[in-house]
């Protein structure tokens, strides 16, 4: 535990544009009520992301970090979708898909607004994309989102779920909320 923390703290204190109103304290404080979530902060970095506080919200105890990687994450590419996906997809089938690498993790994947957030934070995904939670209804019809930064503008797309590129992977976040 104690080489995770130390460096996220280096991170969060290089990064602090990403989390004005918080302080390193309270974030180890949160993390210490929630110590199941280390190997989930662990898993993160581990596979590349880059984890760091991204929101806090003093009034509801909340805390959330997010990939903050310049590109997808290298240990996570090359992923179909879903399961689904992964079990459709008899010809030269990738490795696992994002959702279940996520729940192995214990992470979410970003959703459209998560990721759309993050960008404001600072420009991600410029030569990599990343898929997002889709909707069930585009899902039932095998389809998937994803996104990327591209001309200084956030685009979101749609692929077959069972679609994989080497460029595409996926970001997640890992929230704490006091109890």
């Amino acid at each position: 535990m104690e080489s995770i923390l130390k460096i996220l703290e280096t991170r969060f204190k290089n990064n602090m544009h990403r989390h004005p109103n918080v302080s390193w304290d309270i974030v180890v404080k949160m993390i210490e009520k929630d110590p199941s979530k280390i190997e989930s902060l662990s898993n993160m970095e581990k596979t590349g992301g880059e984890p760091d506080v991204i929101f806090y919200d003093p009034d509801h105890a909340k805390l959330i970090f997010m990939d903050c990687s310049k590109e997808t994450p290298k240990g996570r590419r090359s992923l179909c979708y879903d399961n689904d996906a992964l079990i459709g997809r008899k010809k030269f089938p990738p490795k696992d898909s994002a959702l279940n690498l996520s729940e192995t993790m214990g992470v979410e994947l970003l959703n459209q607004e998560d990721y759309l957030y993050l960008q404001t934070l600072e420009p991600v995904d410029l030569k990599t994309s990343s898929w997002i939670l889709t909707p069930k209804e585009i899902r039932e019809l095998g389809g998937a989102l994803f996104c990327d930064n591209r001309y200084n503008k956030v685009f979101t797309y749609h692929n077959g779920a069972d679609s994989y590129y080497e460029a595409r992977g996926f970001r997640t976040k890992l929230v704490f909320v006091e109890r």
